[in-house]
């Protein structure tokens, strides 16, 4: 949603019928660059507008996601990482912060609202408020920003005045439930169509054709978020690096918002961070390239004011949550409060024994090295080295931001093993302490005892309960619910739901241990031959269970092919073949003719694995394998007494 906004705003038209937006874009940095005056007033601060754009879709994906640059948040219709553009409008410059709405992805929202002073918040006009917008809404107003209400796809037929009412009253009621203060509570209210590329401060299905662009909304900005205050004649001092990429050019880029002063190519500079001992110097250097994103593009600057968000080139090692000033300034500002991580995943080498065919990254070092530039551009993943050699623990806010990285390392070309999440418990008073989630769901009336049998197996507990607003048979549930409870039940909620159910689900607090979990899953079925898997082993094995595999597959002793009917593990040779006789049959042999197998993503099989299991992860499969590959070293481990 957010990224069809913004797609609407470059193309928006002026209201005197002259050129549009994108081409204003052009021509005032032409004339910028070759002005010195226009050059002077692209520093001053009130000019200058930094909001960010707090929107979530349901169901209803836009063919076109212009922010959205990644392969994977494209493919999966979701925003992964935060990102920058600007727009110029008038005399001022917008710039626009594009947020994560997934609790997964926290950190990034986290380190780019404190670069924005203002924000807007758009809302279904037909849906509401959804689940997913409570956790960046939380996070703007503890910041203090007074968010902008935009009430988006008003020109649906089902969409009229009274329901726009109704969602206006039910976006209060989140404010005011969030703990929002009196003058954020005031929130001036919109009515758009992205899609259609229109905005307006009263109600419409279609305004007139000259009023049909995004002018209502840009004044509406300009008029609501304050310019930052900071004055551009102090030292420089950027505010905290909130996003870092690598080119192969540039080198390291530092994107930030300039707290004071001015920056200019060939301005000295160093890179200053807290630690326990006091302030640390990181490294001296120059500016080399000053950068902006206009639009879709980078465009190359000269010199930036104070309130801007810019990117940098000509350091090496700062990162994410370091200070970037003039050589004269030795304080480092504040950095940035997260919320601590809730899971955690080991990754290590693949040393199954069909490793090293599909990967070209496969050793310890290269896994360490990826996970450890993962980190400083990342700071919501920790990463610590494991108790076994090349092995390293990832700590994470949940299996959907790991599954994220571990994808994209399956891509690069990596080969790795990967364990089940674990729960980050901690202990206050002696007393065993575990994250506990807020869980919201909606499902339709017939779904809604398969939901809570599952969740009470899996220790949630119901805090609210009732029909969905304008919707029919439909039925919202409010519930807490451990972390690890929830570890790879979104599979078994949509299987349980049709794929017609939504959930979602964010960190809420450390609680009291509730219990061990019911029983949330059955045995598997394990290999105990090495080889090409056949159609004649897996015939007599159906009956076993559910399979994970197909003819012609390779497998290897230990490797999981399927999941028993009952709760215990069994042993079992899928790559058996037919013997055969030099007797003549009297008939043909009959055909093999078998289920399909169940592939699982990876997401699923993050969800899926036991303890005592790992993820083999290649650029062409997935598989699950027992961490002990011998049937003698699993028993051993099996009678083994826990700790």
């Amino acid at each position: 949603m957010a990224g069809s906004l913004l797609r609407s705003l470059w193309p928006a038209g002026r209201r005197d019928g002259g050129f549009s937006c994108s081409s204003l874009v052009c021509r005032r940095f032409a004339t910028a660059a070759a002005s010195p005056a226009a050059a002077a007033a692209a520093l001053d601060p009130s000019r200058l507008r930094n909001v960010a754009v707090i929107a979530h879709c349901g169901a209803d994906i836009p063919h076109e996601r212009a922010m959205d640059s990644i392969n994977l948040e494209r493919e999966r219709g979701i925003t992964i990482a935060s990102k920058v553009t600007s727009i110029s409008w008038k005399e001022s410059e917008l710039n626009m912060v594009d947020t994560p709405g997934h609790a997964d992805f926290g950190g990034e929202v986290e380190r780019v609202v404190g670069m924005v002073e203002g924000a807007i918040l758009v809302v279904d006009a037909g849906e509401g408020p959804l689940a997913q917008t409570k956790f960046v809404l939380a996070k703007a107003l503890k910041y203090g920003l007074r968010p902008i209400l935009l009430l988006n796809k008003v020109d649906r037929p089902s969409v009229s005045e009274e329901t726009c009412n109704e969602v206006e009253s039910l976006v209060f009621d989140l404010f005011a439930n969030l703990g929002a203060t009196e003058e954020q509570l005031d929130f001036p209210v919109l009515y758009a169509s992205a899609k259609e590329g229109w905005a307006s401060l009263t109600f419409t299905k279609s305004p007139d054709d000259g009023e049909k662009n995004m002018s209502a909304l840009l004044d509406a900005i300009i008029k609501h978020v304050p310019p930052h205050l900071q004055a551009s004649n102090l030292h420089f001092r950027c505010w905290l690096v909130s996003m870092m990429e690598r080119d192969f050019y540039l080198g390291r880029i530092l994107t930030g918002r300039i707290f004071s002063g001015v920056i200019q190519i060939g301005d000295r500079i160093h890179a200053l961070r807290n630690t326990d001992k006091g302030t640390e110097k990181i490294e001296e250097g120059k500016i080399t390239k000053l950068m902006k994103k206009k639009g879709t593009a980078m465009i190359m600057i000269d010199s930036a004011g104070a309130g801007d968000i810019i990117s940098m080139a000509g350091l090496a090692s700062p990162s994410i949550g370091h200070t970037v000033a003039n050589v004269e300034v030795m304080t480092p500002l504040p950095t940035v409060e997260l919320d601590p991580p809730t899971i955690s995943m080991t990754f290590g080498v693949n040393d199954s024994p069909l490793a090293g065919r599909d990967g070209s990254h496969l050793t310890g070092g290269k896994i360490g090295d990826r996970l450890m530039a993962e980190a400083e551009t990342n700071l919501a993943i920790n990463v610590l080295p494991g108790l076994l050699s090349d092995s390293y623990e990832v700590q994470g806010r949940g299996e959907l931001q790991l599954g994220i990285l571990i994808e994209n390392m399956r891509r690069e070309g990596f080969e790795l093993s990967v364990s089940p999440p674990r729960v980050m418990y901690k202990t206050e008073k002696g007393v065993k302490l575990e994250p506990i989630e807020e869980v919201t769901i909606e499902v339709s009336e017939d779904h809604v005892g398969l939901v809570m049998e599952a969740l009470s197996h899996r220790r949630a507990e119901v805090l609210d309960m009732g029909p969905v607003p304008g919707s029919v048979d439909r039925t919202r549930m409010s519930l807490t619910c451990p972390s690890r409870g929830l570890v790879g039940y979104r599979s078994v909620f949509s299987s349980d739901t049709r794929g017609t159910g939504f959930m979602h689900r964010a960190f809420l607090t450390y609680a009291k241990y509730r219990g061990p979990l019911g029983n949330v899953r059955k045995g598997v079925l394990v290999s105990v031959g090495n080889g090409t898997i056949t159609s004649h082993a897996l015939m007599s094995l159906e009956a076993r269970g559910t399979l994970f595999v197909s003819p012609g597959m390779e497998t290897y002793e230990g490797m999981i092919v399927g999941e028993h009917s009952r709760d215990s593990d069994l042993d079992i040779n899928p790559v058996r073949m037919k013997e055969l006789t030099n007797v003549r049959a009297a008939s043909k042999d009959e055909n093999v003719r078998l289920s399909p197998p169940r592939l699982m993503t990876l997401e699923e099989a993050i969800g899926y694995v036991a303890a005592d299991e790992l993820i083999e992860v290649t650029p062409k499969v997935i598989r699950l394998r027992k961490r002990h590959l011998d049937t003698n070293k699993r028993k051993a481990a099996r009678n083994k007494p826990k700790d």
